[in-house]
């Protein structure tokens, strides 16, 4: 009787982590292009370099951060990755009133759809750890991010702005997806998709057409310009994908298509293991003792 309650608890444990954390898992569901293979990889197996043989995967396309959570992202051609992410990324949030004491008390894109329209901006953007922070409204007006004129035009019944140094993440700092990923889900729901539904900082190109490529990157490292990072988990995805940035108009089918074909997750998450310079263009590098 324990043995075998021992291997429902195990089995419960296996198919948890399937849905969003396994690292290489093989996924059947949908069409052949739905599936990623364990130890398979879209890339050149003779492009190797460096002491420890790395494997190119795919290059930098896409380069965000977002120093407001839930509000517009900044596009970058350079930035640095520290271990709080990407410089500057997400210090900056609103809390909703009376959830100070809430598990998850932000004020984001669920509970204002036009959120991604209001657009920060760094003053001084060499400096993103220190800069002071504007912010453009939908209506156009400008406010400093922590005057009370911009929290009341974001909510009116209020709302509290906090800085947060390390940044205000809801997992890991470091979130990256691929093109081939975002054109399959857009197949899937017969819509082009913009990318800042999905609000990654790293967007990359993969060296082959195979979507949801990324997923086999779970627990493994990536070498990206001066950056080393480890993809820790595939990114569970919410109602905040539903949601077109520049409308504000929602299309549950964007989620129902992620949760029928992806077990709810889009892209992955990671954390900084060597901090360093990314730059758009840059190559996408797997470490090889990490294939083995």
């Amino acid at each position: 009787m324990v043995v075998r309650r021992q291997a429902t608890a195990t089995a419960a444990a296996l198919r948890s982590l399937e849905r969003c954390c396994g690292a290489g898992l093989s996924v059947t569901l949908g069409s052949r292009s739905d599936q990623v293979y364990k130890g398979a990889y879209s890339g050149d197996l003779s492009k190797m370099s460096g002491s420890r043989d790395e494997l190119i995967v795919g290059r930098v396309v896409g380069l965000w951060r977002y120093p407001v959570k839930s509000m517009g992202a900044e596009a970058l051609e350079s930035v640095e990755v520290s271990w709080h992410g990407v410089a500057g990324d997400r210090r900056w949030a609103f809390i909703r009133p009376g959830a100070t004491r809430s598990a998850f008390p932000w004020f984001t894109i669920r509970e204002r759809g036009d959120m991604a329209r209001f657009v920060p901006t760094m003053t001084h953007p060499g400096l993103p750890e220190v800069s002071p922070v504007r912010v453009r409204t939908p209506s156009g007006d400008e406010y400093d991010v922590a005057d009370p004129a911009l929290a009341a035009a974001l909510q009116p019944e209020g709302a509290t702005v906090i800085r947060q140094g390390r940044g205000v993440f809801d997992t890991f700092p470091i979130s990256l997806i691929s093109v081939q990923t975002i054109e399959r889900v857009s197949e899937l729901v017969g819509n082009q998709l913009d990318v800042q539904r999905f609000r990654p900082n790293l967007l990359v190109d993969a060296s082959g057409a195979e979507p949801f490529i990324e997923d086999s990157w779970v627990g493994r490292e990536l070498v990206i310009g001066g950056l080393t990072m480890r993809v820790d988990k595939r990114d569970g995805r919410c109602i905040v994908i539903t949601i077109d940035p520049h409308t504000g108009d929602r299309s549950p089918e964007v989620l129902r298509a992620v949760a029928d074909h992806r077990q709810g997750c889009l892209g992955v998450y990671g954390s900084t293991v060597a901090r360093g310079v990314v730059a758009i263009d840059d190559d996408v590098r797997v470490r090889s003792e990490s294939l083995r």
